[in-house]
């Protein structure tokens, strides 16, 4: 498992929402899992839903004769139509969506196949009993989850242990200097089921990438002024965010290296964090963004970010940190 992983989301371009993304084609795509696997970056993830189909159709044909070089894991859950059995976590969208994927990367099995969000609607068990069997049959290696609550991963984890079946493996979790409530409750939990974690938009769809500065306009074409956020923006998150600028800036002179690799350095030093989901327009954006990895920040550095990002938690998390004596801490630094 590889601590960069490389998302296509930027592949495609198949909508307005993706096009602000990034619209690589099949040669280009190519080009970067090449680039990718050259670094030892070995893992690519998608969804189905990433332009309706379309990453996946160019992640398959960007891999064609490299496959048992690298690992795919691609997910399930998000509408793919207005059809009402085209989304959810239902047995029958499952085996559905999982034969489509399948079919669109030009491989015969998925290394984790994720649930990209919880599926109120449909039992737990429904849902764990067809991913058991997609296991069973060779279709999927290993499962994991997407954008879940504590409880959501929890129920889950106990109900595979209930009945024997595969559990989820991993989470993949938003979580960047600019928003830190996966540190709240999910980080809590990752250590305590030995759950790994692989953080999507870890630039916060770009912003901590050294484009977004104090008293300059926001740049008009990056993917947040494109409307390509999945990121919703709290009333003080511009506040927020220069003020940790300042301090990335300050970092990123003491280092040699730019504010987008210290941002994604201070996030592999972070516990249960297993691989961060790096993404790029073009070949230049990847290549800097591999130069993430081969050095660390210092514990004084890794302080400096944590004081100017930390923010008050919501409820019960501010109650219960009134009360250290009771609660089991994550280790945030490394001992000296």
């Amino acid at each position: 498992m590889p601590v960069l992983s490389f998302g296509t989301a930027t592949f495609g371009g198949g909508n307005e929402f993706f096009k602000a993304w990034g619209s690589t084609q099949a040669d280009e795509a190519r080009r970067m899992v090449n680039l990718c696997l050259d670094a030892g970056v070995n893992l690519f993830d998608t969804a189905n839903v990433y332009s309706k189909g379309m990453a996946e159709e160019i992640l398959g044909k960007a891999i064609m004769g490299l496959r048992d070089r690298l690992l795919i894991s691609t997910k399930a859950t998000f509408p793919m139509s207005d059809e009402v059995n085209d989304f959810g976590s239902s047995r029958f969208n499952l085996i559905k969506s999982c034969e489509e994927s399948l079919r669109r990367l030009g491989t015969d099995h998925i290394d984790i196949y994720h649930m990209h969000g919880f599926d109120a609607n449909t039992p737990v068990e429904e849902t764990l009993n067809a991913l058991n069997a997609l296991v069973q049959s060779g279709k999927v290696r290993y499962i994991a989850c997407s954008n879940f609550s504590g409880w959501h991963l929890m129920k889950s984890l106990t109900v595979s242990e209930r009945y024997g079946w595969s559990k989820y493996i991993a989470q993949q979790c938003y979580y960047s200097l600019l928003n830190r409530d996966f540190e709240w409750e999910l980080m809590p939990l990752g250590i305590d089921q030995k759950i790994g974690t692989i953080v999507w938009s870890p630039l916060a769809s770009g912003k901590l990438s050294g484009k977004y500065r104090r008293n300059q306009p926001a740049p008009p074409d990056a993917r947040v002024a494109q409307g390509g956020s999945p990121i919703e923006a709290a009333p003080d998150d511009d506040k927020r965010l220069y003020n940790i600028v300042d301090v990335l800036d300050e970092i990123a002179g003491e280092t040699d290296k730019t504010i987008a690799q210290v941002s994604l350095n201070w996030l592999l030093q972070r516990p249960t964090v297993d691989s961060i989901i790096i993404g790029a327009r073009n070949e230049v954006q990847l290549k800097q963004n591999l130069e993430t990895v081969g050095w660390n920040l210092t514990i004084d550095q890794v302080k400096r970010l944590d004081k100017v990002s930390e923010i008050r938690p919501t409820y019960p998390y501010w109650h219960q940190m009134q009360f250290p004596m009771l609660n089991a801490t994550p280790e945030l630094y490394a001992k000296s």
